[in-house]
C-alpha cells in the first residue's frame, strides 16, 4: 500500500463491491485524501460487470474479461479489503456486524451491494441471474450439463433477451423459452427495436410466452396460474431482485419495497453518514429501475460525496438521466440499441457495445503498477542499497547468513535447565518436573484486514509449538498500532487482538497479558509457553528412509509480495490467506501417531532452508522430488516474473547445497522452495510404513499434505 500523506482521522468504509464503489477506489487513488482510510467489503473478490454477461454466455469473453480485481483496486486506492460479507448494521455505534468476525466501524459508511434474489421458487432447479458472481459457477456447470435441454428463462426484459439469445448462440443443444408476465416485453424499448429483437427470438427458435404468470417451478417442469405445464429442465430468473431484510431491520429508513431510502445526494434519509447507491438504493424523487447504468452513472457523485462528507463539505446532487441507452446483444457480433425513439442495430452497434464495455472494465483494470524507487545515494553504494519496496509477514525477518553471524559472536551458553535451546523452533526448559516450550514470533502486517492478520500471527507463534510436539496453554502480545486517530488506533488494536483471541481460545490458550506500543506500522508478536509430554518433536529428529511430509502448499511470500506491487488476483491473494489461517494443530497430532520424531514448521527460510537446517542437525541427507511440491495458486508466475519477496534472494543462497538434476536454479519450481512462508506448514519425517496413512489422514483433516521427498544418507538433492 501506498503510505498516506497523513495520519487516518477518520473511516470511510465501502460495503460492497458493486458498479458505483470500483468508481469511488479508482477516484481515490487519483486523488487520495490526507486524513481519510478507505476500506472496502466484499463477499466476492471479484467483481463482475453485468454489462458483459451474456457475451461472456454466448462465449465472446473469458471469464477474466468480465470481472474487476478487488483486491488489486483496493491496492491502488490504498484502501484496506476485507473479503466479508455484512449481516446488519449497529447505527447506534457506527458497526458493520458479520457473523464470523467483530464488528468494524465506520465514520462514513456507503452501501452498493446490489438486492437479493427472491426466494419465492428457490430450489435447485431455480437459479437467479443476480448476483452474478453466483449465477456464473452455476452457469458453467449447466453448459457442461449433457442432460440440460430445455430452459426456461423467467423475464423478457433485456437481460431476459440478450441472455436468451446468448444461450441460442452458444448452445444450440438447448432449447430456450422466456416467460414474461406482461403482456408487452420489452417494456421501454423504441418500437423498431422492439420488433426487430422478437423476429430475432423466432429466427433462433426460441419461445416467447407472455401474460404467464409462474405459480411453481418442479424438476422438469414450469407450472404457470392457470394450470399449465411447461418443460424445463432448470429454470433462470431474470426478473429483477428484491431488497435485503438486513437495512430495514437494522434501522435504516426504506421504501415500500425495502429498499435504502436516499436523498439526490445519496444519502440515507434517517442517518447522514450513510449513503447508498446502485440497486439496494431508492430514490423518492427520481425513481429508476434497478440497472447497473444507474449505478454507473452514481459513482462519481458519490465519491466525490463521500470526501465532501467526510471532509465537512457542501454535497452535490445527483441527477440521472431521465433516458439511458440500451444495447442488447444478439449473440452473434451483431446487437440492437435503443432509446427512447431512436433504434439502430447490426455489426457496428455490437461494436460499439463491446467498445463501451470494454472501455468500462478497463478503467479498473490498466492500473499502474505501484513502483518504489531506491534511495538515492552515491554510485559506489548503490548495490549494498536495500531493495525500497519491503515484504511484511515473514518476508520481513532478517537473513540466515545474517542471524548465524550474530549468533555465532554472541557465544550463548545455555543452563543445565536447557533441553533443547537456540536453533530449534522453540525452547525446551525443565522446570520442576515440568518440560515446558517457549518461543516468540511475530512481523508487521502484510494484508489490510486486522482481524485476519491477527488470527495469521497466532498461527504463525503457535507453530514453533506444534513443530515441537508441544501443547500450547499461554501467549503474551506485543502490540504495535501507527498513530492516528484514538478511535482508530482502538479498531486496529481491537481487530488484531479479536482475531489473535479466536485462534487461541478454541485451542485452549489463554491471553495472559503483553504490551502495546505506538510504531511506524501496525505489527503483532506473541511469546508462546506450552506443556511437552514425552519426547519432543525436534529439528534433529529425521532417520534414513523416512518420507519428507509437508503439509501445507507454499508460496505465501511471492504472492504477499506481488499483492503489494498489484500484480497478484485477487482469488489467489484469499487463497493464500485461507492457508495462513490454518491451524497446525490437528497435522502436528496427526504426524506424532504416524512415527514422526523430527519436525520443524516452514517459514521465513523457505523448504530449502528449513529442510538444509534439519539434516544438519540430524547428520542426514534429503532429496526433494520438485513435482510433488505443492504450490499456492499463482505464485509460480509471480516466481516466473521475479516478483519476489525481500528476502527471496538470501534465502536463494541455500540453493547452492543442493544438487539440482534436470533443472536450473532460476527455474520458478526451484526458486519456490526459497520463497519465504508465513505460518506455513510442518515439515516432518514419517517412516515409510506410515506415509499412505498419514497423507490420507491429514487430508481428510482439510490439509492440502503431499510427500515432497525422502531422508537420505548424505547431500541435498532436487530431482524432477
Amino acid at each position: 500500500m501506498t503510505p498516506a500523506s497523513a495520519p487516518p482521522l477518520r473511516d470511510v468504509v465501502l460495503l460492497g463491491g458493486g458498479h458505483a464503489h470500483v468508481q469511488v477506489l479508482k477516484r481515490f487513488g487519483m486523488v487520495p485524501e490526507p486524513g481519510l482510510r478507505l476500506t472496502i467489503i466484499a463477499r466476492e473478490p471479484h467483481t463482475p460487470y453485468s454489462g458483459m454477461l451474456p457475451g461472456f454466455v454466448a462465449g465472446h469473453y473469458e471469464w477474466d474479461d468480465l470481472h474487476i480485481d478487488l483486491a488489486r483496486l483496493a491496492n491502488f486506492a490504498a484502501a484496506r479489503f476485507l473479503f466479508a460479507e455484512a449481516t446488519s448494521l449497529d447505527l447506534a455505534n457506527q458497526r458493520v456486524c458479520f457473523a464470523d468476525r467483530p464488528p468494524l466501524r465506520y465514520d462514513v459508511l456507503s452501501i452498493n451491494t446490489g438486492g437479493v434474489p427472491s426466494d419465492t421458487f428457490a430450489s435447485d432447479f431455480v437459479t437467479p441471474v443476480k448476483p452474478i458472481g453466483r449465477f456464473l459457477p452455476v452457469w458453467e456447470r449447466l453448459a457442461s450439463d449433457d442432460s440440460i435441454r430445455n430452459l426456461a428463462i423467467v423475464g423478457a426484459g433485456p437481460g431476459g433477451v440478450e441472455l436468451a439469445l446468448a444461450i441460442a448462440s452458444s448452445q444450440p443443444r438447448m432449447s430456450c423459452r422466456l416467460i414474461e408476465s406482461g403482456q408487452q416485453p420489452l417494456a421501454g424499448f423504441s418500437r423498431s427495436a422492439r420488433s426487430k429483437l422478437l423476429a430475432e427470438l423466432r429466427r433462433r427458435g426460441v419461445q416467447l410466452t407472455t401474460g404467464t404468470v409462474v405459480a411453481d417451478v418442479g424438476p422438469n417442469h414450469v407450472l404457470t396460474a392457470t394450470g399449465e405445464e411447461l418443460p424445463a429442465d432448470h429454470v433462470l430468473w431474470t426478473t429483477g431482485v428484491v431488497a435485503p431484510a438486513w437495512p430495514a431491520e437494522s434501522g435504516l429508513a426504506t421504501d415500500a419495497y425495502g429498499f435504502i431510502s436516499v436523498l439526490p445526494t445519496l444519502q440515507s434519509t434517517s442517518h447522514p453518514e450513510i449513503f447508498a447507491s446502485g440497486d439496494v438504493a431508492s430514490m423518492a424523487a427520481s425513481p429508476r429501475p434497478k440497472s447497473g447504468v444507474f449505478a454507473v452513472r452514481q459513482g462519481p457523485v458519490l465519491a466525490d460525496n463521500l470526501r465532501r462528507y467526510a471532509i465537512e463539505r457542501p454535497l452535490r446532487r445527483y441527477r440521472p438521466q431521465r433516458r439511458a441507452l440500451a444495447i442488447v446483444g444478439l449473440g452473434d457480433n451483431r446487437a440492437v440499441a435503443s432509446r427512447g425513439l431512436w433504434g439502430a442495430s447490426g455489426h457496428l452497434t455490437w461494436r460499439l457495445k463491446q467498445h463501451l464495455d470494454k472501455r468500462f472494465i478497463r478503467r479498473f483494470t490498466d492500473l499502474p503498477v505501484m513502483s518504489m524507487q531506491q534511495p538515492k545515494v552515491a554510485p559506489a553504494l548503490r548495490d549494498e542499497a536495500p531493495d525500497a519496496m519491503r515484504c511484511g509477514g515473514c518476508g520481513a525477518k532478517l537473513g540466515a547468513d545474517l542471524l548465524h553471524r550474530v549468533l555465532d559472536r554472541l557465544a550463548i551458553r545455555p543452563s543445565a535447565a536447557t533441553i533443547r535451546g537456540i536453533g530449534d523452533d522453540a525452547a525446551v526448559v525443565q522446570v520442576a518436573a515440568s518440560n515446558l516450550a517457549m518461543s516468540c514470533d511475530g512481523f508487521r502486517a502484510m494484508i489490510d484486514d486486522g482481524y485476519r492478520f491477527g488470527r495469521i500471527c497466532a498461527h504463525h507463534a503457535l507453530n514453533d509449538l506444534y513443530a515441537m510436539g508441544a501443547q500450547p496453554a499461554f501467549a503474551l502480545a506485543l502490540a504495535n498500532v501507527p498513530v492516528m486517530a484514538d478511535s482508530l488506533m482502538e479498531e486496529d488494536l481491537f481487530q488484531m487482538l479479536a482475531g489473535a483471541l479466536s485462534v487461541f481460545h478454541p485451542l485452549g490458550v489463554d491471553l495472559v497479558g503483553g504490551h502495546s506500543a505506538e510504531a511506524a506500522e501496525l505489527g503483532l508478536a506473541f511469546m508462546v509457553t506450552g506443556a511437552v509430554e514425552g519426547e519432543p518433536l525436534t529439528k534433529d529428529g529425521l532417520s534414513v528412509g523416512e518420507r519428507l511430509i509437508l503439509t501445507k502448499p507454499i508460496g505465501t511470500g511471492a504472492l504477499l509480495a506481488g499483492a503489494m506491487q498489484g500484480r497478484v488476483r485477487a482469488a489467489d491473494l484469499l487463497t493464500a490467506i485461507d492457508s495462513m489461517d490454518t491451524a497446525n494443530a490437528s497435522a502436528a497430532d496427526v504426524l506424532r501417531r504416524h512415527g514422526a520424531r523430527g519436525c520443524t514448521d516452514v517459514t521465513g527460510f523457505g523448504l530449502a532452508g528449513h529442510l538444509s537446517e534439519m539434516t544438519r542437525a540430524s547428520s542426514v541427507g534429503a532429496s526433494i522430488r520438485l513435482g510433488q511440491v505443492p504450490a499456492l495458486a499463482g505464485a509460480l508466475d509471480l516466481l516466473a516474473t521475479d516478483t519476489v519477496s525481500s528476502l527471496q534472494r538470501n534465502n536463494e543462497k541455500a540453493l547452492a547445497d543442493f544438487v539440482l538434476h534436470k533443472t536450473t536454479p532460476g527455474e520458478a519450481a526451484v526458486r519456490l522452495l526459497a520463497d519465504p512462508q508465513t505460518a506455513g506448514g510442518l515439515l516432518s519425517g514419517v517412516p515409510p510404513q506410515g506415509t499412505e496413512a498419514c497423507l490420507q489422514e491429514l487430508h481428510a483433516a482439510g490439509y492440502q499434505a503431499a510427500e515432497v521427498g525422502e531422508v537420505t544418507t548424505n547431500g541435498l538433492e532436487v530431482v524432477p
